[in-house]
């Protein structure tokens, strides 16, 4: 009843596309998880299972000008983007899985939020795992929120930051391009924000680049006194507004999106920012040196 007589002429290849560039990432993540992994053979995995989604049609053919002026074909960009979004999902939610239940939480709201704009345009794959990764999310919170049974892993993590990116890169059924790329980077702002900081600290410190750290937005939180609990519910706050955002994003006339955009950014901006510098102040540099097995 949802969806006109058309949407429901189904094709199975985005299913059996994600099903097969899941498999790389869950063996990755299985033999991290058991032995570790270097960097770059983690990335080479990601790098295949981006590949296997383009081969079954996923992928950023159209960019979608926030200012107006229609959409273009991405031509031979469509490759690299497609496969740079890939990288950036996966790992962004991969490098805030350093608290109990964040990981989880920050999916499960992302994928109301997709799923939402989604239902605007009768995209029914977007719904479609949108709403099953919200559900498993949602499932497993009840074992993951603090103190924690269970955990995902980088099991877990890579392949729900895969899916992630997979939903993303959907092309919309209304052609609408917008969703492909802008409305997901605003409802996964925190995972890919922290993971853009924590790259851009450890380049700007000489430091590797995928050594890990314990200065993420929730290893600063807790730091400044917060419990585990309190830590999750503010960045469960944050990321729900967000994806609020992100759902008036989705509605608003085009020129104003740019408006939005920069208001996001300022405040995402300026909220880290006082974020770092109450860090500094009250929380002091003591123990933010990686240490074997420390947190990423």
């Amino acid at each position: 009843r949802l969806l006109p007589g058309p949407a429901r002429e189904l094709d199975a290849r985005p299913l059996l596309g994600l099903t097969l560039a899941s498999l790389p990432v869950l063996a990755l993540g299985a033999w991290d998880d058991v032995r570790g992994l270097g960097a770059w053979p983690k990335l080479a995995v990601q790098a295949v299972s981006g590949l296997i989604l383009f081969a079954f049609g996923y992928g950023v053919p159209l960019l979608t000008n926030p200012l107006g002026g229609g959409s273009f074909e991405s031509g031979w960009l469509n490759l690299p983007l497609t496969l740079l979004w890939v990288l950036v999902v996966v790992n962004a939610i991969n490098l805030i899985d350093g608290l109990d239940g964040l990981a989880s939480g920050v999916v499960l709201i992302a994928c109301l939020t997709l799923w939402v704009v989604a239902r605007t345009h009768a995209d029914f794959y977007v719904m479609f795992l949108s709403a099953l990764t919200a559900g498993a999310c949602f499932g497993f919170l009840r074992t993951n929120f603090p103190p924690a049974r269970l955990f995902l892993g980088d099991t877990g993590s890579l392949f729900l930051g895969l899916v992630m990116a997979a939903v993303s890169l959907l092309e919309n059924r209304k052609g609408t391009a917008t969703v492909t790329l802008l409305l997901p980077l605003v409802a996964m702002g925190l995972p890919v924000a922290d993971g853009a900081l924590a790259f851009l600290r450890r380049l700007f410190r000489s430091r590797p680049v995928f050594t890990g750290d314990t200065d993420h937005i929730h290893h600063r939180l807790l730091r400044l006194g917060l419990s585990p609990r309190s830590a999750l519910v503010l960045l469960y706050y944050v990321c729900a507004y967000l994806g609020v955002l992100a759902v008036v994003l989705s509605v608003l006339p085009r020129g104003y999106s740019l408006l939005l955009l920069l208001l996001i950014a300022v405040g995402m901006f300026f909220g880290l920012e006082a974020l770092e510098w109450v860090d500094r102040r009250v929380g002091g540099k003591a123990g933010r040196e990686s240490k074997p097995g420390a947190p990423r």
